[in-house]
C-alpha cells in the first residue's frame, strides 16, 4: 500500500493534469516509443514553438483525469508509452505537428485526440493534421476575396471613367 505522502502526489499530479485538459481547447495522445532522443527534442521544440504544451504522462494518473474532465472515451488508449500535447489556443496545432512527425517516423504513433468536446481515434486524429492552420485559413479567404472586390473595382472604374467621357 503506497504512504500517504505518495498517493498525496499522486493526487497532486492528476488535479495538475486535470486542470490542464480543462484550459484546453485540444490534446493529442500519442505512442513516442522507438524515437530517438534527437527526434523527441526537435519535435518538443516545434511544439513549444507551436504553444503546444507536451509532456510523458503515466496512463494510470491520465486515465484517472480523462474521467474528471468528461473524456472516458479515451481511456481505452491509455497502454504502453504515452505522451499528452495539449494546446490552449489553436485546435490544429498538436495534431498538425504529431501527424507531420508520425508519417515520417514509423514507431511514433497517434493513439487519439480531443478538440473541445469531440473525441477522435488515430484516424480522426491524422485527418485533423490536414487542416491548415487559423492563421493560413484567413489568409486563404482573404486571398480569395481579393480577386472578385479587384474585379469589381476595376469594371467601376472603368464604368465611371465611360459615363464620365460621355458627358464631356
Amino acid at each position: 500500500m503506497p504512504n500517504e505522502l505518495v498517493l498525496n502526489q499522486k493526487k497532486a499530479k492528476v488535479e495538475e493534469l486535470s486542470e490542464l485538459l480543462k484550459s484546453s481547447i485540444a490534446g493529442v495522445l500519442v505512442d513516442y516509443s522507438g524515437i530517438s532522443v534527437e527526434d523527441d527534442t526537435k519535435l518538443r521544440k516545434e511544439l513549444r514553438e507551436a504553444g503546444v504544451k507536451y509532456s510523458v504522462e503515466k496512463n494510470t494518473l491520465l486515465r484517472f483525469a480523462m474521467n474528471n474532465v468528461g473524456y472516458e472515451g479515451l481511456t481505452d488508449v491509455l497502454n504502453g508509452t504515452t505522451a499528452l500535447a495539449v494546446s490552449e489556443n489553436d485546435e490544429t496545432a498538436a495534431a498538425r505537428i504529431l501527424g507531420k512527425y508520425a508519417e515520417t517516423h514509423e514507431n511514433f504513433k497517434l493513439k487519439a485526440g480531443f478538440v473541445g468536446d469531440e473525441l477522435y481515434d488515430a484516424a480522426g486524429v491524422m485527418a485533423l493534421s490536414k487542416i491548415p492552420s487559423k492563421d493560413v485559413l484567413l489568409a486563404q479567404l482573404v486571398g480569395s476575396l481579393q480577386g472578385p472586390i479587384q474585379k469589381l473595382a476595376a469594371t467601376l472604374d472603368a464604368l465611371a471613367t465611360k459615363l464620365e467621357e460621355e458627358a464631356a
